[in-house]
């Protein structure tokens, strides 16, 4: 069978809900989809499309959204093309201020013949495993970071306030076990402050010793040690950069990456008026996150640690070079930058913008 052309086939746009799928089914010859509500469940798919009798004439596409991916797995499986569709690069008039489930997948069906809406790279489920298991250290990072948040505040409310130092260190934990409280409700509140953080702090080396198995893994083994060889990037930064972007190479640009981890500052030029805001935040939380995280490193004058040595062995000489010049630069652009802002955190940001361009130039290069 001949290739079809995109105005060929048969166009259908799924709104896609937990319990419910609409679906908008827009034929060659048609200009106004038609629309069928049914049952989000594999027997309820698989009678829908039982329908066509040639699936080759079939382009299905739906949201990015909270159900996954299992759809798309499903519908390639039996041979049907499907993309799914990044939801904040959907095109949306200005005042269209209706939203219905029959209007959304109508619209997805029309624009997706059209060619308007872009695809995301879709990750296998080995790839998406990983990608899980990072995003849960991040959450249970999160949760440490509250509980401890809520015993620091308990002990100031109380006059006990900790001026030795870095909190959470050994120093600071032998300072916490010497704490000791007359009253019995005082005392419990404290026993069970304590007992959250312990029991958050085991939870995180847990899910911190599942992740350590594959940094050598068939999957991602040489993306955590080329990304390891930057400063700031150590192997469990290196593995979540690695789960979340998968395909580097999916990026033409340096700047196309860029605006995927939405560092890129919001932009309205009209005329010869050009003015740019804050960073978009449009991209991808986990990565931009990370990013950000690696960028404080380069607070400092450039170096290279025992650690840093360490990952940095046995790689090319090439990935060290670039290691290296990466950091000269950084780290000279966090001392201008912090001179002339009031803000670390701008310049923080700042830097993990350029930071990405340096780790999409070694994972392509």
């Amino acid at each position: 069978m001949p290739s079809l052309s995109h105005r060929e086939l048969t166009h259908l746009g799924m709104d896609v809900h937990k319990d419910s799928i609409s679906v908008g089914i827009l034929r060659p010859d048609e200009e106004a989809p038609d629309v069928e509500r049914i049952f989000n469940d594999e027997a309820s798919v698989r009678r829908l499309l039982a329908r066509f009798a040639d699936h080759r004439v079939l382009s299905v596409c739906y949201e990015a959204g909270p159900t996954g991916y299992e759809l798309h797995r499903l519908l390639t499986s039996m041979g049907i093309r499907c993309q799914v569709i990044a939801p904040s690069l959907i095109p949306r008039s200005a005042g269209d201020r209706v939203k219905t489930d029959k209007r959304d997948c109508r619209k997805l069906a029309r624009l997706h013949r059209a060619g308007e809406l872009v695809a995301i790279r879709v990750p296998t489920r080995e790839e998406e495993a990983v990608r899980d298991l990072c995003r849960a250290r991040a959450d249970m990072v999160e949760d440490l970071d509250r509980a401890r948040k809520r015993l620091g505040a308990f002990l100031l409310r109380h006059g006990e306030v900790w001026r030795g130092g870095s909190a959470w260190t050994l120093k600071h934990e032998a300072w916490l076990r010497a704490r000791h409280f007359e009253d019995t409700a005082m005392a419990a509140t404290f026993s069970h402050y304590r007992a959250v953080v312990e029991e958050r702090s085991a939870n995180l080396d847990a899910v911190e010793a599942d992740l350590a198995v594959h940094y050598a893994g068939p999957l991602f083994a040489e993306s955590v040690a080329r990304l390891s060889a930057y400063r700031g990037v150590a192997r469990m930064g290196a593995l979540t950069l690695s789960a979340e972007v998968c395909d580097w190479r999916r990026f033409g640009r340096a700047s196309a990456f860029m605006g995927f981890t939405g560092l890129v500052p919001s932009e309205y030029s009209s005329g010869g008026r050009t003015q740019r805001g804050r960073i978009t935040k449009s991209g991808n939380l986990h990565l931009r996150t990370q990013l950000v995280e690696s960028a404080w490193a380069y607070q400092h004058g450039p170096s290279v640690g025992v650690e840093l040595r360490r990952r940095q062995e046995g790689l090319p000489p090439e990935t060290v070079a670039r290691a290296w010049a990466a950091q000269a630069r950084l780290c000279g652009k966090f001392r201008r930058l912090a001179q002339k802002k009031n803000s670390k955190n701008v310049v923080a940001t700042a830097v993990a913008r350029e930071l990405c361009g340096f780790l999409w130039a070694e994972m392509t290069a």
